[in-house]
């Protein structure tokens, strides 16, 4: 029997499916987050440049690609929400604008940790630093922007048209090491293969998936939530039974 998905774009029926979908995205996240950390930490070994200091990189390499993929993802919901004026897309996309922020900060702050070790700073002006922090900005600005104006279809506009404009931002960040002469270091996994030892790959993908079913499941979450603010008015919200409680 063929599935209507179209039927699934409206906040209506998107709620029900959300919270039914939630548990599915949010258990295996922490399972995973649990397993790739302990191989990270306990099971990799050293690495013979950067020694002990080089775990960091199972919680900064997932964030930065995660704060990367959200903005981008985020701008896409907000760019179908302008072109095409459906609700639930400019929904989903304030709902996943807190969790890039903070995936963002994340970034910048282990990347703290690990620069002060590797360069003797905690931070330096280098373009892809420099890039991620305006990314953060970025994000700031599009939540600050949501709060500030009253009428929601207004802030839809103007966050989506931040958002839009910001993408440009995501290139630059994955470029500069390759544009610009940076003390970052360049990727480690490419297409043509790594040197990263077996156990350390293991350690980083599983938390790298970690952070995609927790980024889905909060997104999900908050959407809920942006979905029973702006239907507060609408009689199938006021028959919900978490609202009669």
């Amino acid at each position: 029997m063929a599935i209507n998905w179209f039927k699934y774009s409206a906040p209506t029926t998107f709620y029900g499916l959300a919270g039914k979908l939630i548990p599915w995205f949010a258990w295996p996240a922490v399972i995973l987050f649990a397993v790739g950390l302990y191989i990270g930490f306990f099971v990799a070994p050293t690495d013979a440049v950067q020694s002990e200091a080089y775990r960091i990189i199972f919680i900064h390499v997932p964030a930065s690609i995660l704060s990367m993929f959200i903005y981008l993802i985020m701008a896409g919901y907000a760019a179908l929400g302008l072109i095409f004026k459906t609700r639930l897309s400019s929904m989903m996309a304030s709902a996943l604008a807190p969790t890039g922020a903070l995936f963002a900060f994340i970034s910048l702050w282990t990347g703290a940790l690990w620069g002060k070790p590797m360069w003797g700073a905690w931070w330096v002006w280098d373009a892809r630093l420099t890039s991620e922090l305006i990314l953060l900005f970025l994000y700031l600005g599009y939540i600050a922007l949501q709060a500030s104006i009253e009428d929601p279809r207004r802030a839809d506009k103007a966050s989506a048209l931040l958002a839009i404009v910001g993408s440009v931002n995501v290139p630059i960040i994955y470029y500069s090491v390759q544009w610009w002469n940076t003390l970052h270091q360049g990727a480690t996994i490419k297409m043509t293969g790594t040197s990263m030892h077996v156990a350390m790959q293991q350690g980083m993908f599983m938390v790298l998936a970690a952070c995609w079913l927790y980024a889905i499941a909060v997104a999900l979450s908050r959407v809920r939530s942006i979905i029973l603010e702006r239907e507060a008015n609408t009689q199938w919200v006021k028959e919900l039974p978490e609202v009669k409680q």
